[in-house]
């Protein structure tokens, strides 16, 4: 089918996209715009049609699938989010909230204290990661395989959930922390 062959069946064929259009966004301008959307497409991309398969059902696919898109884009252009009810329930675990300054220095000397334990095989690409370096470059600088540092980071933060069980939420083990932190 040359050039002309199909640019002419698609005029033809366009007439009876409006309809369609105006059935899926039900408005006559929105229609206007998803048909010519759907022409301009289709003419871009006239070499993905093969010649001998129904034209018609093409375009519509085109057209549907264009309207889809669009949709998409203006459902998540225009979904606002209200965080205030949100934020109203952040953080207000009593477990969390920290009414003594004196209490979160205990914490702090703590959780320094359990790291400093850690080996130093661990406790360095615990901190490496712990600090914002990717597995990958961790293993460059320690020059260890990536899997060798994934396993250290992994049971360093298996002994400090263990010294650190008395900071964990009531009712939960240490089990059930490495559970939920690995998830």
């Amino acid at each position: 089918m040359t050039s002309l062959e199909f640019t002419s069946q698609v005029q033809r064929i366009s007439l009876t996209l409006r309809p369609a259009a105006l059935n899926l966004t039900r408005d006559a301008d929105d229609a206007k715009d998803l048909v010519q959307e759907t022409l301009l497409k289709a003419l871009l991309n006239k070499d993905k049609f093969k010649a001998g398969t129904n034209l018609k059902a093409w375009l519509y696919t085109i057209m549907r699938n264009t309207f889809i898109n669009n949709y998409n884009k203006i459902t998540k252009r225009s979904s606002n989010i209200d965080s205030t009810e949100y934020f109203q329930y952040f953080n207000t675990d009593q477990n969390y909230i920290t009414h003594n300054g004196a209490t979160s220095d205990f914490v702090v000397r703590d959780i320094n204290e359990a790291i400093a334990s850690l080996g130093t095989d661990y406790r360095t690409p615990f901190m490496m990661y712990y600090i914002g370096y990717k597995y990958l470059e961790i293993a460059e600088k320690l020059q260890i395989p990536i899997g060798t540092v994934k396993n250290r980071i992994h049971i360093a933060r298996k002994e400090l959930k263990t010294a650190l069980q008395v900071y964990a939420p009531v009712g939960a083990s240490a089990a059930d922390l490495s559970d939920a932190v690995e998830d």
